[in-house]
C-alpha cells in the first residue's frame, strides 16, 4: 500500500514530517527565547513585556504540541532533543536581552523565519492534498502575521 492510514501518500507524508520537525526545532528555540525574555526583561517596558511574554510563551507551547501531534499523525516521530533542536533552527539564540526594544527585535526576526517555514510546508502540504497540516499552517500564519503587525507597531 502506497498510502498512508490517513489517505497520504506515504513518501510526500514522510517528506512533510521531516519540514515539520525543522519548525518543530524552530519553534522549540523560539519557546526557550521568550523564557528568557520573560526571565531577564528589566526597564520601564517590564510589566507590560513580562506579561506579554508569558503570553507568547505559553501559546508557543501548544503550538508545539500540535506540530509534534501532526508529526505523529503523519507516522513521523517528532524530535525531542536539544542538539536535534539547534542543528535544525534557524531562529537565533537571544542571550542576555533585557532591553524591551533587543527583545521585542528578537521576536519579530524569529517570527519571521517561522512563517517562512510554514509558508513553505503550507505549499509543500498543497501539493500532497494534507489538508490538515494545510490547514494548521495557515492558522499559523494568519495568526503570526497579526501579531508580527503589533510588534512592529511597537517597536516604531
Amino acid at each position: 500500500m502506497n498510502t498512508t492510514s490517513i489517505g497520504l501518500n506515504k513518501e510526500r507524508a514522510k517528506d512533510l514530517s521531516k519540514s515539520l520537525n525543522v519548525l518543530l526545532a524552530n519553534f522549540q528555540v523560539y519557546y526557550q527565547n521568550l523564557r528568557g525574555l520573560h526571565w531577564n526583561i528589566k526597564g520601564k517596558s517590564f510589566f507590560e513585556l513580562h506579561v506579554k511574554y508569558e503570553e507568547f510563551y505559553t501559546d508557543s507551547q501548544i503550538k508545539i504540541d500540535l506540530i509534534a501531534e501532526r508529526i505523529l499523525t503523519l507516522g513521523g516521530t517528532p524530535l525531542h532533543t536539544f542538539q536535534e533542536y539547534t542543528e535544525l533552527s534557524k531562529v537565533a539564540v537571544g542571550k542576555n536581552i533585557t532591553t524591551g526594544e533587543q527583545g521585542v527585535q528578537l521576536i519579530v526576526n524569529s517570527l519571521t523565519v517561522l512563517l517562512n517555514l510554514e509558508r513553505n510546508i503550507l505549499n509543500e502540504s498543497a501539493e500532497a492534498n494534507d489538508e490538515g497540516t494545510n490547514a494548521m499552517m495557515s492558522d499559523l500564519i494568519a495568526e503570526q502575521e497579526k501579531t508580527m503587525w503589533m510588534l512592529n507597531a511597537w517597536l516604531n
